[in-house]
């Protein structure tokens, strides 16, 4: 007999099995890369995200439908690693918009959330794209409804929804011709059929391999995220705790400070009184994981003497730390602050030569969430921050964070460490983030880029073949450049493909490479390209060994 319809548990039971899914089919999606390169995360992200949505949702006090669909959408966001992580928690927001009140749901009701689902991850994405994860989410809720209409069993609508993802995925490369030149389907549409079937196959009693495992499990490299909301820059006590609405109603966000999400947000406030800060949040709701530590004023110091060395070293701060000898002067906040997600120790050190305030580790294969740069925002003394993703599969986070925090944060879209840096160099203390962001992206632009590694497949890029082990050269949206079995060659050629008119070329060596092989390469580059200077830098970007950038 179907099971007409679910609580809170059995949400809870179902989401689990998805993610188990997802786990067991994390390779199959990382493999569906469109570009043969070794660093194919959409599986890797995908899993991360919706594996800190279970750890979330498992820690929820109450298994009501309502509290769990908002658990697994807070962690969704908090743990959101790349376009299609963030992407998928978007999905996860309309889905728990669609469950808001409710302590038990049917076909119907999973249909509605479904369908909303799609309209907010559509919503998320200011150009869409049709035959990618979009694509499948819509198909997917639009099959769900009619079959709701029909039966309203949550089984049969579940199988409605499954049946019409895995179809409409197959289609993606009759949508998007990069999917077709390339011969896969759409590796973030794959990763949502997962999800979809590993909880039929629960509902079924069929549950894939690795759900018992629960909350136990976890990936090398992820850790879990938090999200932070600021309310207050004293010190003393520390006080911290998850805050979530009594009742079917929502927190008042902006009065409590805004943090992005209505059904639960995570407090971290200093102050003096505790017993104060707990108090208010009994007032306004329901709390669990309440942390408090007594803070002795060294704390305070540790910011000041940051804020000082930021102040006093970098070019992009507005003010100056004070002198030592006068005493005890505040520090003030400076106008601006950078932060930039970087790959690789060379890049992240040459960042923070820079005088960036904050590096988040992260790049290839390795996308920061969400709640990991909203942290890092959140550590900057600056009273604007300019966000420097420098890799196109992280600019949907930096930007989803940037409507979480009410610190004033400004996305420059840069596609990789060399744009990064350009855009440093265009940064005007004189004046705001937004004034800054568009020379600065003008400057990142103006750098040609590119990035040597090697075939992981047989492939098609813009009609040109390459084979599984040869050199390739891409430049910074991964249009081919360059291909080949002479790896010396291959990266001469991809550098002639430069236009011509600049002066300096850098060459940051990474994985596989070592400074006298870089040297040497640096030579050749020279001796082709008469009147260029080139330099070698340590970048160590993991998968490419070289970036090069021509000015």
């Amino acid at each position: 007999m179907a099971r007409r319809s679910c609580d809170g548990e059995g949400l809870l039971a179902a989401f689990r099995a998805a993610v188990a899914n997802m786990e067991v089919h994390v390779d199959e999606i990382n493999a569906l890369n469109v570009y043969p390169v070794p660093d194919g995360d959409t599986g890797t992200n995908m899993y991360a995200t919706v594996k800190a949505a279970l750890d979330e949702a498992e820690a929820a006090p109450d298994r009501s439908t309502e509290r769990i669909a908002a658990a697994i959408s807070f962690g969704a966001l908090m743990g959101a690693r790349g376009n299609s992580g963030v992407i998928t928690s978007q999905i996860f927001r309309g889905m728990a918009e669609g469950l808001g009140g409710k302590s038990r749901f049917n076909g119907l009701d999973l249909a509605h959330a479904l369908s909303l689902g799609a309209k907010t991850a559509y919503g998320a994405v200011a150009k869409p794209v049709e035959g990618t994860i979009l694509t499948v989410i819509r198909e997917s809720a639009d099959a769900a409804v009619q079959a709701a209409e029909r039966d309203n069993d949550i089984e049969t609508v579940l199988a409605a929804t499954v049946a019409a993802a895995e179809k409409s995925v197959a289609r993606t490369p009759s949508l998007l011709a990069i999917l077709r030149e390339a011969g896969v389907v759409d590796s973030g549409g794959q990763g949502i059929y997962r999800l979809f079937q590993g909880a039929l196959l629960h509902l079924v009693g069929a549950s894939p391999a690795g759900a018992a495992r629960g909350r136990s499990g976890t990936v090398a490299g992820i850790k879990p995220s938090t999200l932070v909301a600021h309310a207050d820059e004293g010190f003393g006590y520390e006080t911290m705790f998850l805050l979530q609405p009594n009742g079917s109603g929502g927190l008042d966000v902006d009065a409590i400070r805004d943090a992005g999400d209505r059904r639960a947000l995570k407090v971290h406030v200093h102050n003096e009184r505790p017993d104060l800060v707990i108090g208010f949040g009994l007032s306004v709701g329901a709390l669990s994981r309440i942390s408090v530590e007594n803070l002795d004023t060294q704390a305070r110091d540790v910011r000041e003497t940051r804020a000082a060395a930021f102040t006093s070293e970098s070019a992009i701060a507005a003010a100056s730390a004070p002198d030592a000898a006068a005493g005890a002067a505040p520090v003030a906040a400076p106008a601006l602050g950078v932060v930039a997600v970087v790959a690789g120790d060379g890049l992240a050190a040459i960042f923070r030569d820079f005088g960036v305030a904050a590096v988040v580790q992260g790049g290839q294969s390795a996308n920061p969430s969400t709640g990991e740069l909203l942290e890092a925002i959140g550590d900057v003394a600056a009273r604007e921050i300019i966000v420097l993703p420098n890799n196109p599969n992280v600019v949907l986070a930096a930007r989803q964070v940037a409507s979480m925090t009410d610190q004033p944060v400004t996305v420059v879209p840069t596609r990789n460490a060399a744009e990064g840096f350009a855009a440093l160099l265009a940064l005007d203390p004189g004046l705001d983030a937004e004034a800054n962001a568009g020379p600065m992206l003008e400057a990142a632009r103006a750098i040609q880029t590119l990035v040597v590694t090697e075939a992981v497949r047989d492939a098609t890029i813009g009609g040109r073949k390459v084979k599984r082990g040869q050199t390739i050269a891409l430049g910074p949206d991964d249009g081919l450049l360059a291909a080949g079995n002479d790896r010396e060659k291959t990266v001469l050629d991809g550098t002639a493909a430069f236009t011509p008119g600049f002066e300096l070329i850098t060459l940051f060596y990474g994985d596989g490479a070592d400074l006298a092989e870089a040297e040497a390469m640096a030579r050749r580059i020279g001796a082709t390209l008469s009147g260029v200077e080139v330099e070698v830098r340590h970048g160590g970007q993991p998968f490419y060994r070289y970036l090069i950038s021509a000015e």
